[in-house]
């Protein structure tokens, strides 16, 4: 039996270019052309989403938003929009561009109430992304705190803010174990199973993936039951680990032929 899991390559731009970041830390990026030629790339490989982020707004230090608009504007596919979007005018700005739905990161844990309006206002168009720092207490107890991108305070528990989105109908959550963000180090199943399993709506995972096992081993968590709906994948793909199309086509298989 095929399992499902929806793959979204990851458009990372920088400077007008894309790039990789090692957990995710600017400092880390390596460019690698032109973000229009990446997302078509994707598009003609067989995606049905791009995930599509733009580093410079995220971090606070410029905008690509006019190239991000014209590379939307050439995709005939899904588009998941994430990059500084923290505010009334900047949202609308991104739902404008015709992409699928937009992330809210930084916003969503500094500004619950802001965040709250926009997922009652727009719905499926608005998902949270959730960037978990996986903490070991002196006492040996397993933490999951929340740290917004370039920010070096703690923004909360996983669990509690899970549980406000949750009640506030928040539609979709994406989840990086900020340790394995770009690492190609394999991603945090459990992890990412806690979180699938302790919500009803449909999880993303981020972070680690370095080849096509770790996509089944996440899929067979979907497989279970529990709601991990997607992985977004970036580097790996970068670095030919694997091919979309044969990660597409390992899990149409039921995960057999893993890589």
């Amino acid at each position: 039996m095929a399992v499902t899991l929806t793959l979204l390559p990851a458009v990372d731009v920088a400077d007008g270019q894309t790039v990789r970041l090692a957990q995710g830390e600017l400092g880390t990026q390596t460019a690698h052309g032109d973000p229009r030629d990446a997302a078509i790339a994707w598009q003609m490989s067989g995606a049905e989403w791009v995930h599509l982020v733009d580093i410079d707004a995220a971090f606070g230090r410029g905008s690509n938003a006019e190239l991000l608009a014209a590379v939307i504007a050439e995709l005939d596919i899904k588009v998941e929009l994430s990059g500084g979007v923290h505010d009334d005018s900047s949202l609308e700005e991104a739902l404008s561009t015709g992409c699928t739905r937009v992330i809210l990161a930084t916003a969503a844990l500094e500004n619950p109430a802001w965040c709250a309006r926009a997922i009652a206002a727009h719905g499926e168009r608005i998902a949270v992304g959730l960037d978990v720092h996986v903490v070991e207490a002196p006492d040996g107890s397993v933490q999951h705190r929340l740290a917004a991108r370039g920010a070096a305070r703690d923004d909360g528990d996983l669990w509690e803010t899970l549980a406000r989105l949750d009640q506030e109908g928040c539609a979709r959550y994406v989840v990086t174990d900020v340790r394995k963000d770009g690492t190609m180090s394999g991603p945090n199943i459990e992890l990412y199973r806690a979180v699938a399993s302790a919500t009803k709506t449909p999880v993303i995972a981020s972070g680690g993936i370095s080849s096509i096992a770790d996509l089944i081993d996440l899929a067979e968590i979907a497989a279970s039951g529990a709601n991990l709906e997607g992985s977004i994948v970036g580097k790996a793909l970068c670095a030919g680990r694997f091919t979309l199309s044969e990660a597409q086509g390992a899990l149409r298989q039921g995960g057999s032929g893993r890589l």
